[in-house]
Formats: C-alpha cells, sequence, structure tokens
C-alpha cells in the first residue's frame, strides 16, 4: 500500500522534480510536490511525496529526515489525513478565540483593580 510523506524545512528553490529525483534513491515515487502560496505561487517550504509502498515510505524517512537537502536539513515523516490536521486547526481557531477573550480579560482586570479597592475594605460608594 501506499504511504505519503510530508517533506518539511525545503529550501524555497526546491522544486517537485527535485523531490522526485531525491526520493527515488529510497524507491518508487508516485508522486511528488511541493506546496505553493496560492497568491504568489512561491514556495511554502514544505511538500509531499507519495511512495510505492509502506516499506519504501519507512525507507525514505530512514534516509532523508534530518539530511541536508539544497541547504536545508529536512523534515520528513508520515502525512497525516486532512482530519487529524483539521483538528489542529479547531484547535488554532480556539487560541483565536483565547485571545478574544484575553481582550476582555483586560477589561476585567480593570474591574479587579476596582475589586481590589474593595478588598482593602474601602466602600465602592
Amino acid at each position: 500500500m501506499a504511504m505519503k510523506l510530508y517533506v518539511g524545512n525545503l529550501s524555497f528553490q526546491t522544486s517537485s522534480e527535485d523531490l522526485q529525483q531525491l526520493f527515488a534513491q529510497a524507491g518508487t515515487v508516485e508522486s511528488a510536490s511541493v506546496v505553493e502560496d496560492r497568491d504568489t505561487g512561491r514556495s511554502r517550504g514544505f511538500g509531499f511525496v507519495e511512495m510505492a509502498s509502506s516499506e519504501e515510505g519507512q525507507k525514505a524517512i530512514e534516509q532523508f529526515n534530518g539530511t541536508d537537502f539544497n541547504g536545508r536539513n529536512l523534515t520528513v515523516n508520515e502525512a497525516r489525513p486532512r482530519e487529524d490536521r483539521g483538528g489542529r486547526g479547531g484547535g488554532g481557531r480556539g487560541g483565536g478565540f483565547g485571545g478574544n477573550r484575553g481582550g476582555g480579560g483586560g477589561g476585567r482586570g480593570g474591574y479587579g483593580g476596582g475589586g481590589g479597592g474593595r478588598d482593602d475594605g474601602s466602600p465602592r460608594w
């Protein structure tokens, strides 16, 4: 069964063809693609390679993870399915909401200061 690999920390000059040629050293490459920015067409510094078998995929991970390619140390591991990444994205959105609450927290901090005055025994009025 084929294995899809995530390849990170790519040089911005690395092309899909470069990935194809590199990973062919570990076995049969079904596909290789560098992810590009939708607006600029520039590499986003990562890509995906699909190896023909899980054995070849494991070999590629062992052979290339942490190795220098075009001046960068590659990160190579098994790609996670989209739904797994979506969960992580949800965490990011939650963090965004947390940031909004944090802004509210600043306001509450102001109230907290008023509360501190009450703690000293001084009346609110």
